[in-house]
């Protein structure tokens, strides 16, 4: 299975769906905070490795302690994937902190600072 085949396209999406419905109402971890979000999923091609682009609200100590949260949960999830998807194999996740809302929201903020001082 190629990296960008619509089969590898469609397990992204649902291991995204899946995953993102188990930390919302599965894992009661306090670590992990309330607006966790999945951002992206990149299964490999031979379905052996995920890896789980993470977003949350909050600081960097937030995002912290929800990888750390996520870490210890990665069994739980990996047997609830198992349970709910029907797959060959279940991959091994990895959780990654997705900077790029956080990132994008500083750019417009640098971007309207630099439009108002042109209307000045």
């Amino acid at each position: 299975m190629r990296k960008n085949s619509i089969k590898n396209t469609r397990i992204n999406s649902e291991v995204q769906r899946e995953l993102a419905n188990l930390i919302r109402s599965e894992i009661k971890d306090p670590r992990i905070g309330v607006m966790t979000c999945v951002t992206d999923v990149e299964v490999a091609p031979d379905l052996k490795t995920c890896k789980v682009w993470i977003s949350t609200l909050g600081d960097e100590k937030d995002r912290e302690e929800t990888l750390k949260g996520l870490k210890s949960a990665e069994g739980f999830l990996r047997k609830q994937l198992a349970k709910n998807l029907n797959l060959r194999n279940t991959p091994e996740l990895r959780f990654i902190a997705d900077t790029s809302i956080e990132y994008g929201m500083k750019m417009n903020t640098l971007l309207d600072s630099v439009k108002g001082r042109e209307q000045e």
